[in-house]
């Protein structure tokens, strides 16, 4: 999960490597670190804490050249101190490695290393890599063959960018963790993520795993392990380097809650013709689905939560679906039958614990589609079809804009796979397609109200908060408290309506505020819930519209504008966002880099 960036170029590498950390922290912020070619060696700096902390300690040292490489990192082997922090190089601090990723030989490598004399000064695994580069060096081997022999050792996952001193040549390699190139005219990048260098090039190669990637002043050639030439075509990538800043907004989350309107209408635009009840999915023509018997939905954290709405929109359809948590898939996977369809639910296509499951699916013999937002990733490449959410790049550590674009699209999925199995969509899509064309205005209207600020600031001392929804809401709810517990740091649970009077009602108070989503679907029962929690003294929020007999029972009141039932929890959702963002704001909490978490987690 943490963030790599490598430079060469003509200009000097160091201002482009931190710009590049600083846009690479959501991937990670224990420690950062940069090595750069000066003509007299290869120069480090690394700090523990966030990129902004490295600038600082390197000040006015003196730090130039044209060929560098650089790592914020989250922790997994040895805690984020200046050792542990990347780059990391060998006893003579000629090679120098980054690395994302987890090496699960390290320990033998390490040891096996130790008795030929290599001494090491960190807890993590990553610094075995520059010491077998040097191993291999001292043994006679070339630069390239050394770097090939050292990869080829390596068990586990990982994007491994390495340099060495005395030439202007970056090495990198990929296996399970993701790496892209960055090519503008003389200019080349190397990333973990396009945000690193979007401001300098849209133009990008993504690696594969098993590719190794030998960049020069001249260009990049991609070749296996072995050394056989492969190709891999450049892309251009469509987002806007603006996307990827903050402009006016103090945090990236609040900003891509606000760019809902703009991402729901991209998700959806060309894709819904509201006034012939028809839905198009470009990349899916009719009969498409025709065979598929049961959809199980793959997923984890918020993107699980959007799959877990996908699945009741899909059993509302009529079509047999469930939604698993993809860490728990080689446990718990249901059968797999030529009727199966696997949907990988992720945000960056890169999910270590959704990609295994995709694979497993895969082997098993099931159909694959992928739903995410990122071009060119792992997941896109690997499931059979994909169906992009078109959100633009999202920087928050919690995700927003993502999930509202998920669920949506999942939701035209429902409907359409529904119309190939069943002869026609069950849902009434001149009703649904109507109110969805409707929803990025009315989104944008309900954006402009503080009824958020004003119900976190009222219950910010509170002891605990309980979020319950039915139906469609349940997964807002879960989602909801997750929002709430990752960026306030206070404790939040999620819970089906029904569920509050089997065993967690024991837990209410009047210190604990209920959130109440109402859909418009057994909504009486919903609001029976909440009583109950309120006949304990817990008061109650009713997420609802201005007009629902719950405005007049609830303590308070968050309105949503009057929608079909399929969508109202969406509108929920974003309220939800907004109460999580107040709240953690008025705590003074590090709102787009919560503790010991990161964006894209690609490590089991």
């Amino acid at each position: 999960m943490c963030g790599i960036i490598g430079h060469i170029g003509t200009g000097n590498a160091l201002e482009t490597l931190l710009t590049g950390l600083e846009n690479l922290e959501y991937r990670g912020y224990d420690s950062a670190g940069i090595a750069v070619q000066n003509g007299s060696g290869i120069a480090v700096q690394k700090r523990s804490g966030k990129v902004d902390e490295l600038k600082n300690s390197i000040g006015d040292r003196h730090i130039e050249g044209n060929v560098g490489i650089g790592h914020t990192r989250w922790s997994t082997h040895g805690p984020p101190t200046d050792e542990n922090a990347h780059p990391h190089t060998d006893d003579t601090a000629d090679v120098a490695v980054v690395h994302n990723g987890i090496i699960e030989n390290y320990a033998d490598l390490k040891s096996w290393l130790r008795e030929r004399g290599h001494e090491f000064t960190s807890d993590t695994d990553t610094e075995v890599i520059p010491h077998l580069i040097q191993y291999y060096l001292d043994a006679g081997m070339a630069n390239e063959a050394a770097f090939r022999r050292a990869i080829d050792e390596l068990e586990g996952s990982y994007a491994v960018t390495a340099m060495l001193d005395g030439e202007h040549v970056l090495y990198a390699a990929r296996q399970g963790s993701p790496l892209v190139v960055g090519v503008e005219d003389d200019e080349f990048f190397l990333a973990s993520d396009v945000p690193a260098f979007l401001e300098y090039t849209d133009t990008v190669v993504y690696l594969e795993d098993g590719d190794v990637a030998i960049v020069d002043e001249d260009g990049v050639e991609f070749t296996d392990l072995a050394g056989e030439s492969i190709t891999r075509e450049p892309e251009t990538v469509e987002w806007d380097p603006e996307q990827a800043g903050k402009g006016e907004y103090d945090h990236f989350m609040l900003k891509e809650i606000y760019e809902q309107p703009t991402s729901l209408a991209q998700a959806i635009e060309g894709r819904i013709d509201p006034e012939n009840g028809r839905i198009a999915l470009e990349d899916f023509p009719s009969g498409t689905f025709e065979g598929v018997g049961n959809v199980q939905l793959i997923a984890c954290g918020t993107s699980y939560h959007a799959a877990l709405y996908g699945s009741l929109a899909l059993n509302q359809a009529g079509i047999r679906a469930t939604a698993l948590l993809a860490n728990e898939y080689s446990v718990t996977a249901p059968p797999v039958d030529d009727e199966t369809l696997v949907i990988a639910v992720t945000q960056s296509g890169e999910t270590a614990d959704t990609l295994n499951a995709l694979r497993q699916a895969t082997a098993a013999g099931a159909d694959t589609l992928t739903v995410t937002n990122v071009v060119g990733s792992t997941a896109a490449r690997e499931a059979d079809d994909t169906l992009f959410i078109r959100a633009g790049p999202e920087i928050g550590v919690a995700a927003t804009k993502t999930f509202s674009s998920q669920a949506v699209m999942l939701t035209l999925l429902a409907q359409r796979i529904a119309a190939d199995t069943c002869g026609e969509p069950p849902a009434d899509l001149t009703s649904l397609l109507p109110d969805l064309s409707r929803m990025p205005a009315q989104l944008e209207s309900m954006l402009v109200t503080d009824d958020a600020a004003r119900i976190a600031d009222r219950y910010r001392d509170s002891q605990s908060y309980f979020f319950i929804g039915r139906g469609l809401g349940y997964p807002v709810a879960l989602e909801g408290a997750l929002k709430f517990k990752e960026i306030t740091y206070e404790h939040a649970e999620g819970f089906a309506s029904g569920e509050l009077k089997h065993g967690p009602l024991a837990l209410v108070t009047p210190n604990t505020p209920v959130f109440a989503v109402f859909t418009g679907d057994e909504d009486e029962k919903t609001l029976k819930n909440a009583e109950e929690a309120q006949t304990r003294g817990a008061p109650v929020i009713a997420i609802c519209p201005d007009d629902h007999r719950a405005v007049e029972v609830a303590d308070r009141h968050i309105a949503i504008p009057a929608t079909d039932s399929e969508l109202a929890g969406l509108f929920a959702n974003v309220q939800l966002q907004l109460v999580s963002y107040h709240a953690a704001n008025q705590l003074d909490r590090p709102i787009d880099k919560p503790r010991n978490l990161a964006k894209s987690v690609t490590v089991e």
